[in-house]
């Protein structure tokens, strides 16, 4: 997703930037010392090799911390090819696309002062950088001097020890674009506000912090715009900053407690005095692997594997960063939120940064199976998100952002109703808005909001290609499944009329299927379908990809789409054919080759383009075509070339957790093909064990018997000791408990 818009080595470096984890079976298994933070961040603009940045967080945390290799303003926060460091940030970028807001970073240096990021920016080594989900750690070379973080959700403890000298600074940058700092040396407090952002927000917006230290300052000074220097103990402006000054003895730690706020300077001061209190460095950081314990050990595998174990859990870490958590607790204990929706203090939860049209697809699956009461929240904050802005989020960050096509909210809360995480009375709400999405075309606050050309679409039952709305076909067939969508959600509130009319007009992805060329095709206002086609052309008609990708979104019928391309047989020759094909491509809606594009030219599989979303269902449509066989062995290929636990480990944007909420889903043995249906579709699972501990106390076991390096291949699959011969795995019959056993060739 974007839109606004040697081997030995580096797995040698990988490995330095954590501990291993436990194997005696005296000790619980540590499945956080599998994580690797670090694992995608060897990316550019050019080419991503998952775009991500090392999240020093809690799950679902509001705040983040990242060392910040690139500069301010930059989407780019961190990159592992980098030598240099330029501050510690706080962060809550869910993309290099949608980049940040709320921004602030701390930096220690030492000898004579030096502000400007340029010159303040030290050396540093990954052979001296631990990273983990809740525990970050490296030495700046230059000022021979380390940092520490441990997170809380709303707050976090940084650790700094420095040399021998009389000239050790604490640098707190608080960024461009209208920020605040106050010194109270009396307190040893800072306090102030950053205002950075890139869109999504009210007039009014701040991100307050406050600051607090452990030790006396010498000396301090803020600066201004252009880095100019005071001695006064604030400074507010366009971009500003404080200088915190102190003679420290070698090995001298100096600990800064910071919380944030999107209310107000007291509620963060509250936001700290709950989450960090009193407690030590070393609490917070048990504290925090604490939580990530207990949500990553909620699928319990078990293999021989070290590496598959590393990618399955840093996978799983990814997935649970987001949707954030954009709420807080008042001084009554109420839950409150700053809505950036409506500029004011709102009641209720709320979640941000999320792009649906790529989590709808496996991360909200996951969350209804493994994690349904975390899920419950989210449905609370889209009500919160619709009462305060008139409209369902697709694309938050913090607010309503202008990003990707679609109405895949309807997805998400359908999914989420037909599992039962949703309550009768929000269900209400939340069925009036996807209904709103999908009649009202005025008063959106963005065009990716409601749907882009609805008036058309109700009216000739598609998007046409030639009025003037790019990405028609995209639209079209993501439009009927979320019609599905909404049908399977009334049908079961039985509010019969409308499943009945949003059924029917689940079928119009017919309308954009050309039978002369067997692919999805961009069709005209007067029914003529567009000339010249180019299947592969990526763009125009398409979002993020080519006909070939986005013909296969046809999620909510496939059995309609099969028969469209021919039967069984002519289906499964149109997927063998992405693969079999040279990974050729037009590039000119552009004007260049996108870095999509070249992630799926480079990785020798054909036109498959598994680094971005509309096809990475594709594989686990062999079975509808009657050929199981060779799903498993492309499943299999992706796992095992597309993914590895390493800087350069995934083979696109990783995208708020749906590339690793693939890998997680494939490698458990079954995926979400359909989301808001009762089915999961058979794979090829890639573990010896795997237990999903799941609510109500039950469990459900996946075995791989016989499991051998080049065996890829399943003879027979058994359910509660009973042969099972069907590809389709019903949810109801995972979340009841039971045992799931693969047998192989």
């Amino acid at each position: 997703m974007k839109r606004i818009l040697t081997t030995f080595t580096v797995l040698t470096l990988a490995a330095c930037s954590h501990q291993e984890p436990s194997a005696t079976e005296a000790q619980p298994t540590d499945y956080v010392a599998y994580v690797n933070p670090l694992m995608g961040t060897d990316s550019t603009f050019e080419l991503s090799n998952g775009n991500t940045y090392p999240a020093i967080a809690v799950p679902w945390g509001m705040n983040f911390f990242t060392p910040q290799t690139g500069k301010m303003g930059d989407g780019w926060a961190y990159q592992y090819h980098a030598n240099k460091i330029r501050g510690f940030k706080l962060t809550h970028q869910p993309s290099p696309w949608i980049n940040d807001y709320g921004a602030f970073a701390l930096m220690p240096t030492t000898g004579a002062l030096k502000i400007a990021e340029e010159d303040r920016a030290s050396w540093f080594s990954h052979k001296a950088e631990t990273a983990q989900p809740h525990y970050y750690k490296v030495y700046l070379a230059d000022y021979d001097t380390s940092v520490e973080i441990t997170p809380t959700s709303r707050a976090a403890q940084l650790r700094f020890t420095y040399p021998a000298t009389e000239e050790a600074h604490l640098l707190i940058d608080a960024y461009f674009k209208g920020s605040m700092v106050k010194i109270l040396p009396e307190e040893r407090k800072i306090i102030g506000y950053a205002r950075n952002n890139s869109g999504g927000v009210p007039e009014n917006f701040h991100h307050y912090f406050v600051m607090q230290f452990d030790k006396d300052f010498t000396a301090y000074n803020t600066w201004g715009d252009g880095y100019k220097l005071s001695n006064k103990p604030e400074a507010e402006g366009e971009h500003t900053g404080a200088v915190l000054h102190f003679k420290t003895q070698r090995g001298e730690q100096i600990t800064a407690k910071v919380a944030t706020s999107f209310i107000s300077i007291e509620q963060a001061a509250l936001n700290l005095q709950r989450e960090v209190g009193s407690d030590t460095f070393e609490q917070t950081r048990t504290k925090a692997h604490r939580l990530w314990q207990d949500e990553l050990s909620k699928i319990a595998v078990e293999d021989t594997n070290t590496d598959a174990l590393r990618t399955f859990y840093s996978c799983l870490y990814r997935v649970l960063l987001f949707p954030r958590t954009f709420y807080e607790y008042d001084k009554d204990n109420k839950i409150v939120h700053y809505s950036p929706y409506s500029g004011k203090v709102e009641a209720g939860y709320l979640f941000t940064d999320n792009g649906f049209w790529d989590t709808f697809r496996a991360v909200f699956p996951l969350f209804n199976l493994v994690y349904p009461e975390q899920n419950k929240l989210f449905m609370k904050g889209l009500v919160s998100t619709y009462r305060e802005s008139g409209w369902l989020p697709e694309w938050a960050s913090p607010g309503h952002r202008n990003c990707m096509i679609g109405s895949n909210s309807a997805s998400i809360i359908a999914d989420a109703y037909l599992k039962g995480n949703i309550n009768k009375a929000d269900a209400k709400i939340l069925l009036e808005a996807m209904l709103k999405n999908a009649t009202v075309s005025e008063g959106r606050p963005v065009k990716s909001v409601g749907r882009e050309g609805v008036d058309y679409y109700n009216r000739l039952g598609y998007v046409p290609y030639n009025v003037g709305i790019n990405e028609n076909v995209a639209r079209t067939l993501e439009y009927a499944y979320a019609d599905y969508c909404i049908a399977q959600m009334a049908e079961k509130m039985g509010e019969k009329a409308i499943a009945a009319q949003y059924r029917k007009q689940s079928y119009r992805y017919k309308n954009v299927f050309d039978k002369e060329t067997g692919w999805m095709r961009g069709r005209n206002e007067d029914g003529s379908f567009q000339r010249p086609f180019n299947p592969l052309k990526w763009g125009d008609a398409f979002t993020e990809g080519n006909s070939l990708h986005y013909s296969w979104s046809v999620f909510q019928d496939i059995e309609g789409l099969m028969a469209l391309m021919g039967g069984k047989e002519a289906f499964g020759k149109k997927l063998d054919e992405v693969f079999s094909m040279p990974p050729l491509f037009d590039d000119s809606y552009y004007g260049f080759t996108i870095h999509e594009i070249r992630e799926m030219q480079i990785m020798d599989m054909g036109n498959y383009a598994h680094g971005n979303q509309p096809i990475q269902h594709l594989i686990y449509l062999y079975p509808y075509a009657g050929e199981p066989r060779k799903a498993q062995q492309h499943i299999r290929e992706v796992m095992t070339k597309l993914y590895t636990p390493t800087p350069d480990g995934y083979c696109g944007d990783e995208d708020n957790g749906q590339t690793s909420a693939w890998y997680v889903w494939s490698a458990l043995g079954f995926y979400p093909v359909t989301p808001a249906s009762d089915n999961y579709i058979i794979g090829n699972p890639i573990f010896a064990k795997a237990i999903l501990h799941l609510p109500n106390n039950k469990n459900f076991i996946i075995e791989n018997r016989e499991k051998t390096q080049g065996n890829i291949y399943i003879k027979s699959v058994e359910l509660n000791g009973k042969p099972f011969t069907d590809f389709r795995l019903p949810f109801k019959t995972v979340r009841e408990g039971g045992k799931l056993v693969f047998n192989r060739d």
